[in-house]
Formats: C-alpha cells, sequence, structure tokens
C-alpha cells in the first residue's frame, strides 16, 4: 500500500525527529518510539537555542509558551513555536518549528512537523500531523477503538494490521481538517486533503482530494 507510506505522505525535510523515521515504512510503526527518541535528541540539542526545563523537557528560547500552559516530559517545543493558554502537553510531544499548539488543546504521544497548527480545543494522540497540517476548532483524533481491538487501516478495499492498541490519525503534509470532525482510529490522510467540518472519518483518504462525507469524496480541480 505505496500510498500509506511515510514517503508519500511527508516532506522530511520538515521535522526535527528525521531521524526516528529511518528504517520505518510506514508511519504508524514511529509511534512506539517517540519517548525514547526524544531523551536521545533532547541531549544533544544546543544549549544557545533550546533550555531544559524540568524533568526531560526541552523548550526552544524563540518559542512562546503560556504561563498557564502544562508540559509533562519527554517533549521538545520547537523554535518559534507557540504553546497558548491552557495548552496540556501529555508527554511524548515533540511540537514542530513554528508550530501552534492552542488553549485547551491536548497532545499525548504525537510528531507535529514544522508549522503545526492543532489551535483550539483539539485532542491529538499517537498521531502524526505532517508539514503545515491544520485541524479547525474542535477536531480530535480517536486513538482507542470502542471494542479495544489492535487498529487496521483499510485503503481502497484493502486492510493493513497495525499491531497497535492505541493509533489516531496520520495527516500528510497541508491537511485540512475542518471543525469538529473525529478522525477515527486508523485514519490516514493524503497529501493536501481537505476534510469537511462535522466529518467521521475512517480509513484512508486520498492525496489532493475533498471528503464531504462518507461515500462523497472528490478529487480537487
Amino acid at each position: 500500500m505505496e500510498e500509506l507510506m511515510i514517503s508519500n505522505l511527508y516532506d522530511m525535510s520538515q521535522t526535527i525527529a528525521l531521524k526516528v523515521f529511518e528504517g520505518c515504512t510506514y508511519p504508524w510503526e514511529v509511534l512506539p518510539k517517540i519517548g525514547a527518541f526524544i531523551l536521545e535528541l533532547g541531549e544533544s540539542l544546543s544549549q544557545e537555542e533550546y533550555e531544559k526545563v524540568g524533568e526531560n523537557v526541552w523548550i526552544a528560547k524563540s518559542a512562546k509558551v503560556a504561563p498557564t500552559a502544562y508540559i509533562n516530559g519527554p517533549a521538545i517545543i520547537g523554535k518559534d513555536a507557540e504553546v497558548r493558554h491552557c495548552a496540556f502537553i501529555r508527554g511524548n510531544a515533540i511540537v514542530g518549528e513554528g508550530a501552534v499548539v492552542g488553549n485547551s488543546t491536548e497532545l499525548k504521544n504525537v510528531i507535529l512537523f514544522n508549522k503545526v497548527q492543532v489551535p483550539h480545543y483539539n485532542y491529538v494522540g499517537d498521531s502524526i500531523l505532517g508539514y503545515r497540517a491544520h485541524m479547525g476548532a474542535g477536531s480530535i483524533t480517536s486513538n482507542v477503538k470502542s471494542d479495544k481491538t489492535l487498529v487496521e487501516i483499510t485503503s481502497n478495499g484493502k486492510r493493513m494490521k497495525t499491531s497497535l492498541k492505541k493509533m489516531g490519525a496520520m495527516l500528510g503534509d497541508n491537511v485540512e481538517v475542518g471543525c469538529n470532525s473525529v478522525l477515527n482510529p486508523g485514519t490516514v490522510i493524503g497529501r493536501e486533503a481537505n476534510i469537511y467540518p462535522l466529518s467521521m472519518v475512517r480509513g484512508y483518504v486520498e492525496a489532493k482530494s475533498i471528503y464531504k462525507k462518507a461515500g462523497e469524496i472528490v478529487s480537487k480541480n
């Protein structure tokens, strides 16, 4: 399933986490490695550019972090990133350069590439968001199936096992997710796709398409 591969979803020059993807074919393979990778990468960051705050939290000196935000390690907040009022970063999180983590947004076990925006009341767990991906207000990733079985991904009528109990969404570069949408466990959205507001998304959404509702997905002109 080539459409699900890392190389078809992400510009790897737009993340500080390049090395954690090495040896992986599909992005969800990275999820169990994020915490340990942050500990290794954090210790190698320039002390001129990053400050270690508390236990295993590295924050770029050019980043803006609201005093009401909570950041639990291990975590890295990149250069010129903004973490706003009452954001809750639970750990195992990499926030890319110039990214925005908004008010009351919660992150857990995630990689946000550079310029990602999750600016208003978002939950992003066990997920990877590509360069300039944007989640509208109230949109969330659902990362555990209701029956607690392992997550599988459906693409073009075929199923792929992930061997993961927890997996949210893999958003390619420049994906736009409309307000109050739910991305169900195992959602993969191709580059430059748009998701209509109030959508419930499952499986693979083709790159450069517009998801209006299940069964109604059109290509961009």
